[in-house]
């Protein structure tokens, strides 16, 4: 073999090894503007983070990677709401993680990611030895740190993560106190993404009744987005049957906002036999918001046997706000044929708001006759 074809099948060799290597090597966030330091969290994550806001009064940040859900879904930022249009029809706009203008997105977008993306991205914000801020990005977000210390740490055990954050939800703070502190509301969303059983008991804990209300408020919203099968078996357990009507009341968005089909049932459950009319009101309001045939075919049976008819004036503005193709002729069937004056008089008028022909045509027909 010449001298020449060695080189060749070398350098050949070294590329294939460097792309193994890049392969197998942990995914990390997409991150500039940082005085990055890697460390290990081998020591256990509470000591080394405690360790690391306890060594300058000066802000910093700390982060590490998490196992999630692979899901489509995107974390990350915009700075107004334009940008935020852009963002959704490119990506997110990057994340400036000193600035206060920006507002968090949580959602999915298609243009982001490539594919569903086993991971996820947590950071501490530290200052004056304590924790400011908890945020969670997806890896296509890109983050800017001001210049600022990052320790990134890697060998994060997940359990101990999950244990980390729920020490930042203090039972002893006050509602209203948990309503503005952001550390402990974003905590909970970050425990919510753990794809580990950890998760669920520490979420579990959270939503008992004894809780702040504004804490199993947020728990149950996260509960339905991110939990699946478990979330709605805690949602049922807690919540469903919950003596407060206002618990089960934000219960009902918690179960829209799940895509598993238990979910749907237990909605359509609170819809037809919560004993407040309000939860039910607000149920038959969640439903529209899925929209579909099922679900505009349940709203109108709320409307012909819920016995209160202020729930029934819900359901016909819940039927009024669904883009099913079949919810303005159930609303014409109703102003024509229902037997509660008030029904057909709602349909009416929210017929009357539609720009739909069908609807035009039929308020011609009323006004000529």
């Amino acid at each position: 073999m010449k001298p020449w074809q060695r080189n060749a099948i070398a350098m050949l060799m070294a590329g294939c090894a460097a792309m193994v290597a890049a392969q197998e090597a942990p995914p990390k966030p997409r991150i500039s503007n940082a005085k990055l330091q890697e460390l290990s969290a081998s020591a256990g994550l509470k000591t080394t983070v405690d360790g690391l806001v306890q060594k300058q009064t000066a802000p910093l940040w700390i982060g590490y990677r998490i196992p999630t859900a692979a899901k489509e879904r995107t974390m990350c930022c915009f700075d107004s709401l334009d940008n935020f249009d852009a963002a959704a029809n490119k990506c997110c706009m990057g994340c400036r993680m000193e600035s206060e203008k920006g507002s968090s997105f949580n959602g999915t977008n298609s243009n982001c990611s490539p594919e569903p993306l086993p991971y996820a991205f947590i950071f501490f914000r530290a200052e004056q030895k304590q924790i400011t801020k908890v945020r969670v990005y997806s890896a296509d977000c890109a983050l800017d740190f001001a210049n600022l210390p990052l320790y990134w740490l890697e060998g994060v055990n997940p359990e101990q993560s999950v244990e980390l954050l729920a020490g930042m939800v203090s039972a002893g703070e006050s509602d209203d106190t948990y309503r503005k502190k952001d550390p402990g509301r974003q905590a909970v969303m970050a425990i919510a993404l753990h794809d580990t059983p950890a998760a669920d008991a520490a979420l579990e804990k959270m939503i008992q009744p004894g809780q702040r209300p504004s804490l199993r408020e947020n728990v149950a919203f996260w509960l339905g987005v991110e939990r699946g099968k478990k979330g709605v078996e805690l949602l049922r357990k807690y919540v469903r049957d919950d003596p407060d009507d206002r618990v089960r009341e934000k219960g009902t968005f918690a179960f829209s906002q799940s895509k598993e089909p238990e979910a749907l049932k237990e909605l359509i459950g609170m819809a037809r036999h919560d004993q407040s009319p309000r939860v039910r009101g607000q149920a038959i309001f969640w439903l529209a918001q899925i929209g579909g045939r099922k679900e505009a075919a349940q709203i109108t049976q709320a409307i012909e046997d819920d016995p209160e008819t202020d729930v029934k004036k819900k359901a016909v503005f819940a039927l009024s706000q669904m883009h099913d193709e079949d919810a303005v002729p159930r609303l014409i069937g109703l102003a024509r044929t229902n037997k509660n004056p008030v029904v057909r008089k709602q349909a009416i008028f929210w017929l009357g708001q539609s720009k739909d022909p069908r609807a035009l045509d039929f308020l011609e027909e009323i006004l000529t006759k």
